[in-house]
């Protein structure tokens, strides 16, 4: 795991300068602890950090180069399948030098071209520089576990692992890009290709740029089809999941650096380490954390599957004061502006689990491929009940319902006016009840109409004719996954040198999900029910049948009982009022009312200091500042 950076001046040809590409480059250090090193090839210019996982000598450093100085590569990421691709190159003559997969992707590039991709299994984002063409190519992987950002700039383009390396080239301004602020107020992210950055574009996952003859050209060489098999018996479905995760998980332990697992007790990070000890995988290390209230303490449940596969177990207990003061941290290492409370949490376990392996693996991803979230059985629900005439909700049911039930089931039943594609927007999605009348006339007039679902739109059109489990599953893959809970894991994890994996999203895997039913993912209202059903026996029937909880935050809590007075002093500082984005008294009143107790509004502020503190660390303190966390308070 890696950091890169670099720029090509093609529009300009002018000299790449040596002294950006080391600034850009050096910002990433975090990334790459274990060595840097710089390509230079006139308009082109490329850096590297590296964090030494596999070939740890010297001859692993990057950039790498062809033996005839073709092609040159900066690389983040692991390939898992490069020990079988390796072989298939020596077959046909080729001589490592290292024992990288670095060098591998780079000889597959000269072997086949950039279609060779396709047959990566992994998690990268790289660039590769054809000297003979003047063509550089940035790729990332298929659903963006590895983050890959750019920006056009007067005399070419820039780009970067991380957007505070394009920054520091000083070619790039930290501006807001007004627009999209609807899409982050809706979903706590800003989804598809663009970011809060003006001018600051990602890489889609699944996509190569290719820029040559001052012509840039985007490219998208993996989307997932869902192809249902209903021919296989459930036995047979289970039987292979658990096949494939099996092998996902052994490919995944290639290191020639100790390995460790995430253990939350939940039934991704728990089947982790099954799996691992069912393969033969000995002293496994493990590691959880947990807040001193015990309402967020998961560690029994850890520590029972710990117990049973004998793994050597490492518990975090955090304050929450730990949480509050690393905010300011967490905003500068994420870059964006994601309201991902729980890598705040990732952050401190990474720290721990740094003492004592450098790849961790983790669960991300399994409840997008197999629907373990319970908001789409509450989707799915309101899609069965839009099937009931409109005249008789709005007669008999709406009605009897409302009365019954409380805010949350009238959120609900507002919800199903309206078709899932405009409904539904993401795991993440905030209530806009919740934030009626706070933002100004101004703030409203500058800033983007349904930038989400206008994104969302485009992952529903091509799911059109699948059930609606299908089309939330394909939605959050495309925005959610990667927008929030991918980006997350990187940056907070390579905040520590930490290389996180992820093997619920081995190629094999996520497109086999897609051939499982929806009936089989989401059966008798209990989600991931097939992958429960394959680890029947595996695991204990607690953890089988436990609820999902995900890493503990305790928000309303931390925000309610804070002497220090962080949230309303960082909120209603005139510095945050003086952005005219919020009406003072209605923000007053938010504020006000979550810290009596009368209301628990721990959600939307968590969103405004997520963006006020994001604002302070980037915008606020411009291109020559904002290359390092400016933690100071101040109204």
């Amino acid at each position: 795991m890696c950091g890169i950076a670099g720029l090509y001046n093609y529009r300009s040809d002018a000299p790449a300068d040596r002294v950006v590409i080391e600034r850009m480059t050096n910002i990433l250090s975090h990334r790459g602890p274990d060595g840097k090193g710089y390509y230079m090839d006139h308009a082109l210019g490329m850096g590297h950090r590296r964090l030494s996982i596999l070939d740890l000598s010297d001859r692993g450093q990057q950039p790498m180069v062809t033996r005839d100085k073709r092609f040159a590569i900066a690389y983040n990421g692991e390939v898992y399948n490069y020990v079988e691709l390796r072989h298939e190159l020596e077959a046909d003559g080729y001589e490592f030098r290292t024992d990288t997969d670095t060098e591998v992707v780079l000889a597959l590039f000269a072997r086949f071209g950039i279609e060779c991709i396709t047959r990566l299994n992994g998690m990268f984002a790289f660039a590769v520089w054809d000297s003979v063409e003047k063509a550089l190519f940035l790729v990332r992987d298929r659903v963006g576990i590895k983050p890959l950002y750019y920006a056009l700039v007067s005399e070419g383009v820039v780009f970067a692992s991380e957007i505070k390396s394009l920054i520091a080239s000083g070619m790039v301004a930290p501006q807001v890009a007004y627009v999209h602020l609807e899409s982050y107020f809706r979903c706590g992210y800003v989804s598809g290709s663009s970011t809060l950055f003006h001018g600051v574009c990602k890489l889609l996952p699944g996509h190569w740029l290719r820029i040559c003859a001052n012509r840039l050209s985007i490219t998208q060489y993996w989307d997932l089809n869902y192809l249902p098999n209903h021919k296989r018996t459930v036995e047979e479905t289970a039987e292979e999941l658990h096949e494939l995760l099996a092998d996902a998980m052994t490919i995944h332990m290639r290191s020639d650096v100790p390995v460790g697992v995430f253990l939350s007790g939940g039934l991704d990070s728990s089947t982790t380490v099954a799996l691992l000890a069912e393969r033969g995988h000995p002293h496994i290390k493990t590691f959880s954390v947990a807040y001193q209230d015990r309402p967020y303490d998961e560690t029994p449940y850890a520590e029972a599957v710990a117990l049973r596969f004998g793994t050597d177990h490492h518990v975090l207990y955090l304050e929450p004061s730990r949480f509050r003061d690393f905010i300011p941290q967490y905003v500068w290492y994420m870059d964006e502006p994601v309201t991902e409370a729980a890598g705040i949490s990732l952050y401190f376990i990474a720290k721990l689990l740094r003492e004592h392996v450098t790849v961790a693996l983790s669960g991300e991803g399994a409840d997008e491929l197999l629907g373990g979230y319970d908001i789409y059985r509450y989707m799915r629900w309101l899609e069965s009940y839009r099937r009931v005439p409109e005249w008789m909700r709005k007669l008999c049911l709406d009605p009897v319902l409302g009365g019954l039930g409380g805010e949350r089931i009238r959120k609900y039943l507002n919800l199903a006016r309206h078709p899932l594609e405009r409904r539904y927007g993401g795991v993440s999605m905030y209530d806009p009840a919740s934030r009626s009348g706070l933002f100004s006339s101004e703030l409203r007039d500058i800033s983007g109409e349904d930038i989400q679902f206008n994104s969302a739109s485009e992952h529903y059109s091509k799911t059109v004719g699948h059930d609606a489990l299908t089309r939330m599953l394909y939605s959050d893959i495309k925005s959610w996954l990667p927008d929030d809970l991918l980006i997350k894991a990187d940056k907070m994890t390579m905040a520590n040198s930490v290389e996180l994996r992820v093997p619920f999203l081995d190629t094999r895997v996520i497109e086999f999900a897609a051939t499982i039913p929806s009936s089989l993912k989401i059966r008798h209202g209990t989600g991931k029910w097939i992958l429960k059903h394959a680890m029947k026996g595996r695991l204990p029937p607690e953890i089988l049948s436990r609820k999902k909880m995900g890493f503990p935050t305790p928000l309303a809590a931390m925000f309610r009982n804070d002497p220090s007075g962080y949230m309303p002093g960082l909120l209603l500082s005139r510095r945050c009022l003086d952005r005219g984005y919020y009406q003072k008294q209605v923000l007053e009143r938010v504020v006000t009312e979550h810290v009596r107790g009368e209301r628990d509004h721990h959600r939307l502020l968590w969103q405004l200091i997520v963006l006020e503190e994001w604002h302070r660390q980037f915008i606020d303190a411009g291109v020559g500042q904002a290359i390092g966390p400016q933690i100071q308070g101040g109204s």
